[in-house]
């Protein structure tokens, strides 16, 4: 590897990063992470932060698990790629969907398609559920709805289903065909309802008046996060996922189950959707199925759709769409080492434990600071603060207020991610009772330098 003057000084020179304008990064040179240990993360000038964002939501395991990093170097030794196209499989891969669909069972799911992310996996859930009404003879349901203030991912696809205008403004217009619901934002949304439980049957409500009104013969599918984590870890009232799933099931429509963000433990359960006791048609995944220790992502299906693919006779059931590393033998050793050490370690539990501590810890700082507008989480590591600048009238913060608590913070010990007025945190599934106080002492100094 090059030395540190040489990184530094083509520190954004080449290299164009996603989510970000290519100026800024011009203007603020990004940090450069230079290694990681357990939870903690260290900059190239020797800075050391608790991850209070898990990598990207991901790294559950943490940053110094040897059991999967020796997994791979072993499959790399072994067979470092092959096709998993039609006609050729390897171990790893086969292991590896037995591995996935043994974790998801209890969820309904029994049939496995690997990809290389998350947003892939969105794509493929899409594509899946428009074919599956085809087999069954309803070729006229090839419509998405979907909640404001979700993300499903980049491609054009995820980026129609998502809720967030800043992910779909510059590249519309996009798939046709996409709806979208209010989010179960209690803080914010167009009917002015604080009571998450009388929310989520407004929304519920206008599901059912927005099938009326396309016709749910056209309807391919609904697609939702448990939990909405990069629109601000939106939590919704215990009853909406049941409340979406019934409606589903009346109208022929199937569920997808987004849980990218929240399986594995994130939530405090293994996955987002049975923490509200919903079996999903469809679910994708990706993230903490590595730990981010390898590019994998994975769409998984119930019997019912299954089914249709396995028992159709009319000759149409290929699925014609894949990716060259879709079970790739290196993320598949990944994904088995990953998810044995996600069980034996029994994240969720430490997840759920460590998650209500920095969810409390967060809502005594909202007694302090009048900057914090909402607090949102409870459920798992997923915890989201929302800042503003008048709480009154929800006036949310300036970018350079917000820019400033966090690189304040990060001085202080912890890296946290701004999702515009919000503070997002998903520290690693593995981290102790005295990291997540440092997190909450760094936040401390970030909303007082603001």
């Amino acid at each position: 590897m090059k030395d540190d003057n040489f990184l530094k000084e083509n520190n954004a020179r080449h290299l164009w990063h996603p989510m970000g304008a290519p100026a800024d990064s011009h203007s603020t040179p990004p940090k450069i992470i230079k290694t990681a240990e357990g939870v903690n993360i260290t900059d190239i000038d020797g800075h050391s932060a608790v991850d209070a964002v898990g990598g990207l939501w991901c790294v559950n395991l943490g940053y110094s698990n040897d059991v999967v990093k020796e997994a791979i170097a072993k499959q790399l030794y072994d067979l470092p790629y092959y096709s998993a196209f039609a006609g050729s499989s390897n171990p790893a891969a086969i292991e590896a969907s037995y591995a996935v669909r043994e974790f998801f069972v209890k969820d309904g799911m029994t049939r496995v398609f690997f990809t290389s992310g998350g947003s892939d996996s969105v794509e493929t859930a899409l594509r899946l559920a428009r074919q599956y009404h085809r087999l069954r003879g309803e070729p006229t349901r090839t419509k998405f709805l979907s909640l404001k203030k979700g993300y499903h991912g980049t491609h054009f696809g995820g980026a129609s289903v998502n809720g967030n205008n800043r992910f779909r403004i510059n590249y519309e217009p996009l798939l046709p065909g996409c709806f979208h619901l209010p989010s179960p934002y209690s803080y914010r949304n167009p009917f002015h309802e604080t009571d998450p439980a009388q929310l989520a049957q407004n929304i519920a409500a206008a599901f059912e008046d927005e099938i009326a009104f396309q016709g749910a013969n056209t309807i391919a599918a609904f697609i939702m996060e448990p939990i909405q984590g990069a629109g601000g870890v939106i939590v919704p009232d215990a009853s909406f996922m049941k409340l979406m799933r019934e409606i589903c099931d009346r109208h022929g429509i199937l569920m997808i189950s987004d849980e990218v963000i929240t399986g594995f433990g994130r939530t405090g359960d293994w996955s987002g959707a049975r923490h509200w006791g919903v079996k999903p048609d469809m679910m994708t995944t990706a993230k903490g199925i590595t730990s981010g220790y390898f590019p994998v992502g994975a769409c998984l299906m119930n019997d019912k759709v299954a089914d249709v693919f396995e028992n159709d006779t009319s000759g149409e059931a290929g699925i014609f769409h894949g990716y060259t590393y879709s079970a790739h033998p290196v993320g598949s050793a990944a994904v088995v080492a990953c998810l044995a050490e996600t069980q034996r370690l029994d994240l969720k539990t430490n997840a759920a434990a460590r998650g209500t501590q920095l969810y409390e810890g967060v809502l005594k700082l909202a007694e302090k600071y009048d900057i914090i507008g909402d607090v949102r989480g409870g459920h798992g590591l997923m915890t989201g603060i929302e800042l503003v600048s008048d709480k009154g009238a929800k006036t949310p913060m300036d970018m350079a207020t917000m820019k400033k608590i966090h690189e304040t913070a990060y001085q202080a010990g912890a890296m946290v991610r701004l999702g515009m007025h919000n503070i997002l945190m998903s520290p690693p599934l593995t981290i102790s009772k005295g990291e997540v106080d440092t997190i909450l002492s760094a936040l401390d100094a970030g909303f007082a330098a603001a």
